[in-house]
């Protein structure tokens, strides 16, 4: 996958750089890279249902006893607000220190509002559909086939984890027999993953190549700073935050620990999707990194719409950015308020390609700035997009790995190989 990123991301820009506006480009996107990146995506997507449903219920009767899943569930909780924390807290002290609101020339910006007007409307008028009782209130879903047709992973998460409750509760020969088709579900699941993830080097060539070919680097160097701050905020987390939790709090080594993630890492950078991804995630966590089945199926699904801490770090400091942009000067208990909110919002952002665009239209309808100021970063919002999404990914993990060290189970100390490494003849 990192050869096919490599050779897409080159193969784009030298195509951007010698024959940008050539009709046989367009052809090539739209005929061969884009469809190729699109069914990749959709085989993914396909999967996300039915792993999410069986992955809770069977990680909920698995942990069995209903303190224990109280105990996990609060851990994960707590990890969840106090990593996103974190990450928002960076962000904002970046984008105060370094300013890059205050570095786009106005007249570049009039020009990327112009030429995403459209889409940025688009974006601002769905602030309204997101409000903190709408969210609250779309946790329980009418109709749970209905929350797992339009995607409403939150929705289908809560049916899951009550459905896995009255499991473990009800002990009944017909219980055992559903929990045993759960478990076929879930190892069906698996199985397909590893089919799809054969392709993964020729879609993720494919995905690379179409987004070089388009955006080349003219509108990162429009924005150099602003992506500069938000990619640095990004590694901080990643590589400085993140590392430190799993030495310290889950105790495994750092290398061993980026060597099981690097899949899902990659997948998620490529496919710009924390749901997408959650079928390698789930691979990652179980069989590279040895983290108990039980822990993994329920702190990596509820991770995959909820521990969003790079979507909420990109929030902030886009927020922020953009308040510098229209000179909209936010005091220190504003921008408090906008960490809190982005806490909350990376928790119910979807995980999907471009979910926490409508959140940031709705913050900054709140502190008055122009929600249509979106589009001055729609240009390069994909490579952003992917980027925090490798790290909402690699924060599911970490949290695996830390919240199972707490548990009755072995440690997850470097003596004990991955389980990968234990059927690789399998």
């Amino acid at each position: 996958m990192l050869i096919g990123f490599l050779i897409g991301a080159l193969a784009g820009l030298a195509c951007y750089a010698l024959a940008h506006d050539a009709p046989w480009l367009e052809v090539v996107i739209g005929y061969v890279t884009q469809p190729v990146g699109d069914l990749f995506l959709r085989l993914l997507f396909m999967l996300v249902v039915p792993l999410v449903f069986s992955a809770l219920v069977l990680g909920v009767v698995e942990i069995g006893d209903p303190r224990s899943l109280g105990r996990v569930g609060l851990k994960t909780l707590v990890w969840i607000l106090g990593v996103t924390a974190v990450a928002v807290t960076i962000g904002l002290i970046l984008v105060n220190v370094f300013r890059p609101g205050q570095g786009v020339p106005h007249e570049v910006g009039e020009q990327l509002l112009a030429e995403a007007g459209h889409r940025a409307s688009e974006i601002a008028s769905k602030r309204e559909a997101i409000s903190a009782r709408e969210m609250l209130l779309g946790i329980v879903p009418l109709n749970p086939v209905r929350a797992a047709a339009d995607g409403n992973l939150l929705g289908l998460m809560f049916f899951a984890l009550m459905f896995g409750i009255a499991a473990a509760v009800v002990r009944s020969e017909g219980t055992r027999t559903f929990v045993g088709t759960m478990q076929g579900v879930y190892d069906i699941s698996l199985r397909l993953i590893e089919w799809v993830i054969r392709v993964a080097p020729y879609a993720v060539a494919a995905l690379l190549f179409t987004l070089t070919a388009r955006l080349g680097w003219d509108v990162l160097l429009q924005l150099a700073r602003y992506v500069g701050v938000v990619l640095l905020a990004l590694v901080l987390q990643c590589f400085v935050v993140l590392p430190l939790l799993v030495r310290y709090l889950g105790g495994m080594r750092i290398g061993r620990f980026f060597r099981g993630a690097e899949t899902a890492m990659v997948t998620a950078f490529s496919t710009s999707s924390s749901s997408a991804t959650l079928p390698t995630t789930l691979q990652a966590a179980e069989r590279r990194l040895g983290v108990p089945r039980r822990i993994s199926r329920f702190v990596c699904t509820l991770g995959a719409t909820a521990n969003m801490n790079g979507t909420a770090l990109y929030e902030g400091v886009t927020v922020l950015f953009l308040a510098q942009f229209f000179g909209v000067d936010l005091s220190f208990a504003q921008q408090l308020l906008v960490l809190l909110i982005c806490v909350l919002g990376g928790v119910g952002a979807a995980g999907v390609p471009g979910g926490s665009l409508p959140v940031i239209a709705m913050i900054l309808g709140m502190f008055g700035i122009p929600p249509e100021g979106i589009g001055l970063v729609l240009g390069i919002d994909r490579l952003l997009d992917m980027s925090r999404t490798a790290l909402n990914v690699t924060g599911d993990l970490a949290a695996a790995v830390v919240i199972a060290r707490g548990e009755d189970v072995e440690p997850l100390d470097d003596s004990i190989p991955s389980a990968l490494e234990s059927v690789e003849g399998d």
